[in-house]
């Protein structure tokens, strides 16, 4: 009998609605891949989650983002009811979600990163916490949800106090002129490097998901140090991480500088988009895997820690 999946998706984060288009692709991946497959549009309600994983599936196909999904919260719920999920485990998930805590233990694995600082919201309101340019961002959101650069000049404020709900603190973190690469990881192997280049602005949220708003270039055009540079210390910080399956590490390359030293991680992430205009699918067909191959192989690669 083939494999039971189901599929987690939706949510009630700021990405639930990316949530929810990964799922709906990588459950009909599974589906023409001969996988038993139910999709379960999550919601803040423990009982009917649980219903709707009875029968018990073999595995759980993570295809949430953000919040309560992406940050070791689910995944301690897969490891106490010992149903192996896609993706990284409880301890790696919550950890590479927290920005903070993240860059520290790169910066421990000698992985280069930008200086920054947390601050209060009200820190932030009340004037600059470090010269500018710097980037605002929340601590615990993906997406780019949240993020704005201050740009020498700016008289907007970084946020509306009101419209803010995204927590408490933030992370104010120095701006590296450049390129943005992301390699996306396969348990111990890089996969690809690829550049975007958002049409205006910077890779934010909107540029993330809408057609049109930014263009992906695999393999990137940088020199083969840089490539591989950027391909070694994204497995780096996936092992030191603890990820396991697939996961996407995001840099910043200021080109000005000589060498590989312009190359600043920024973050990993461990459930990387799985939607038609996403990065990691597109580096695994750029080295001959297809979408339901690479969907295929998660499930199989899946784990659990209960």
């Amino acid at each position: 009998m083939s494999k039971r999946v189901a599929v987690l998706m939706g949510g009630w984060s700021a990405e639930r609605e990316v949530s929810l288009n990964s799922g709906a692709n990588c459950a009909k991946a599974l589906e023409r891949s001969g996988y038993d497959v139910v999709a379960i549009d999550v919601q803040r309600d423990l009982d009917a989650l649980l219903a709707a994983l009875d029968p018990r599936p073999d595995v759980v196909f993570n295809a949430l983002h953000g919040r309560f999904g992406e940050d070791g919260t689910f995944q301690g719920l897969l490891d106490v009811l010992q149903i192996p999920y896609t993706h990284s485990g409880l301890l790696a998930s919550a950890v590479a979600m927290h920005k903070e805590i993240a860059k520290r233990i790169f910066e421990t694995a000698g992985l280069r990163c930008a200086e920054s600082v947390i601050a209060t919201r009200e820190e932030v309101l009340a004037g600059d916490v470090m010269p500018r340019p710097y980037v605002v961002k929340p601590v615990n959101e993906g997406s780019s949800v949240g993020v704005r650069i201050v740009l020498e000049g700016d008289n907007k404020p970084p946020f509306e106090n009101a419209s803010w709900p995204y927590g408490d603190t933030v992370m104010v973190e120095r701006y590296i002129p450049g390129r943005e690469l992301t390699v996306g990881v396969m348990e111990d192997r890089a996969i690809a490097v690829t550049e975007i280049q958002p049409a205006e602005g910077f890779y934010d949220y909107e540029a993330k998901y809408t057609d049109g708003k930014a263009v992906h270039i695999i393999p990137a055009p940088v020199s083969k140090a840089v490539a591989e540079e950027s391909m070694r210390q994204a497995v780096v910080a996936h092992q030191t991480l603890g990820c396991r399956g697939v996961s996407r590490a995001d840099f910043r390359y200021d080109d000005s500088i000589k060498g590989t030293d312009g190359i600043f991680i920024l973050e990993v992430n461990t459930q990387p988009g799985m939607t038609p205009l996403s990065l990691v699918p597109e580096q695994a067909a750029h080295i001959g895997m297809s979408f339901d191959d690479l969907v295929s192989w998660m499930v199989e690669h899946a784990q659990c820690d209960g």
